[in-house]
């Protein structure tokens, strides 16, 4: 599997700001953020957020994936991306189709799990060839459903390179999704918007994001029943993650207040296209937002409301769920409890904790506070291949 380039960070902060030449007091007043607050995020008192992240790479003009800490392509993957690379290069130029289609959709659906399950060196391994194989088809098809196949890929295409913040493969991924999307059918068009304003979010250019989504509601409001709920549903999902980094509480509000009026409509969440909507998945963002907001007590709250029933959703969204609620535990002063719910992200999704840099940050954060040996946390370092 892959690792991160950097320990946390917080501490790529500081590495980035003395390679710059700048004081503490300089980054600070360019990003907007207080002295103490860098100093703490840069010494690991204090876990780095995303929104914070951004400003803090803006004034010292680097990208978000760079100061994150993009994951280091090792050498037992470097031949599977440049495989995928040069299908996606291959979009218009197809080869010979498969004999049976059949074993395309069932081999889609085992992609859909592996991403679901969040096995990202899986996810890797089946993209290329099952890209190759669903592109020669939908040349040779050409009906919707084959080009939704090809949109299906992007979109895991998309969600892998996001989840390592390889960004120049997610904005491709993005521009060849909308490509097969436009042969599809409309609702995935919404979909291909919404992996799109998620490359912004990646990327640290919050308002871009938010610019592409109220674009893309637009044209959801002009779908029909079931495709109109779902297409807003994810849109304001999508949107109420955007406006909390960019820290607009009024905008996450109204995103958050559409996506709970679309969200009373299902009864329980469903799978659209691999990525799921409903009631769950809602309170689900809306616990990331609140912390990103520093409301860490509403966002524990909800969590408390949210677990009175057994969770439903994969891997791929409980696992985030358990680092952002150890982010507002830790924020809280709960040291304890916060390292118990990031033991927890990784037990569901291993492979995710251990190159996601909200996990990475913790880790740090959580080895500087504990000035004395933790059992459970030199356990889990070991497991993320950090040193204590």
């Amino acid at each position: 599997m892959t690792s991160a380039d950097t320990p946390g960070p917080g501490k790529n902060v500081a590495i980035l700001r003395k390679a710059r030449d700048m004081s503490q007091a300089k980054l600070a007043r360019e990003a907007g953020v207080s002295v103490s607050l860098l100093s703490k995020i840069e010494v690991g008192d204090r876990a780095l957020n995303q929104g914070v992240a951004a400003a803090l790479a803006r004034a010292m003009g680097v990208g978000l994936n760079e100061l994150l800490g993009q994951t280091r392509i090792q050498e037992d993957n470097d031949e599977l991306l440049k495989q995928l690379r040069s299908t996606i290069r291959r979009f218009d130029l197809p080869g010979e189709p498969p004999n049976n289609p059949e074993i395309l959709k069932s081999d889609l659906v085992e992609l859909t799990r592996l991403r679901s399950d969040a096995k990202l060196r899986e996810v890797l391994e089946k993209t290329p060839g099952l890209l190759a194989k669903a592109t020669n088809f939908a040349h040779a098809n050409g009906s919707p459903e084959a080009w939704a196949m090809v949109a299906d890929i992007y979109s895991t295409i998309y969600w892998l390179a996001a989840r390592h913040r390889w960004m120049d493969l997610a904005d491709l991924a993005v521009l060849k999704q909308h490509a097969a999307a436009e042969r599809a059918n409309p609702l995935l068009k919404i979909v291909a918007a919404r992996d799109e304003a998620g490359a912004f979010l990646n990327s640290g250019d919050f308002a871009g994001g938010l610019a592409i989504i109220e674009r893309a509601v637009v044209q959801a409001e002009k779908l029909n029943g079931r495709d109109r709920a779902l297409g807003l549903g994810l849109l304001h999902l999508r949107g109420l993650t955007l406006a909390g980094r960019a820290g607009d509480k009024k905008e996450t509000e109204r995103h958050i207040a559409a996506a709970w009026r679309v969200a009373e409509e299902f009864s329980e969440d469903v799978d659209v296209h691999g990525i799921h909507f409903g009631p769950e998945n809602t309170a689900i963002h809306q616990i990331a937002t609140t912390v990103d907001l520093e409301q860490h007590r509403t966002a524990l709250d909800t969590m408390e409301s949210l677990t009175r029933r057994p969770l439903t959703l994969p891997a791929t969204r409980i696992g985030p769920l358990h680092m952002n609620v150890a982010r507002a535990k830790l924020a809280l002063g709960n040291r304890d409890d916060a390292l118990e719910s990031l033991v927890s992200a990784w037990e569901v999704a291993p492979q995710m904790s251990k190159v996601h840099p909200t996990s990475r940050e913790l880790m740090r954060v959580l080895i500087s506070l504990h000035k004395r040996s933790n059992p459970t946390l030199t356990k889990l370092a070991q497991r993320a291949g950090v040193t204590i």
